[in-house]
């Protein structure tokens, strides 16, 4: 299976599916801290994430999937919704709640 095939996987098994460095727990940069916050303060504490830094392979893959340069990256019922700064954006507007509301 290539990259590009397990990062589908990935995406289209899960209804949030958030690509950062480090874990939601332990995020390993800003930016990755900044999105998991914005998915909790949002009540979404369980959701699927993926530790880029784990995977070489991955931390690659993903920029080409989404054709965005730069991690973290949030997936919502498998399509690409954003980075840090538009996730920020989202949520501050309420389009982010409205689209998790989506969700059920």
């Amino acid at each position: 299976m290539s990259v590009q095939e397990r990062i589908q996987e990935l995406v289209s098994s899960q209804p949030i599916v958030l690509f950062m460095k480090g874990t939601p727990q332990f995020p390993q940069c800003g930016f990755s801290a900044t999105v998991a916050q914005i998915l909790k303060l949002c009540g979404q504490g369980d959701y699927a994430s993926v530790n880029v830094l784990a995977d070489e392979e991955v931390r690659q893959g993903i920029k080409e999937y989404a054709n965005w340069p730069t991690i973290p990256q949030l997936y919502i019922n498998g399509e690409f919704v954003g980075g840090c700064d538009i996730v920020r954006e989202m949520y501050e507007n309420g389009e982010l709640q409205d689209m998790l509301k989506s969700l059920g």
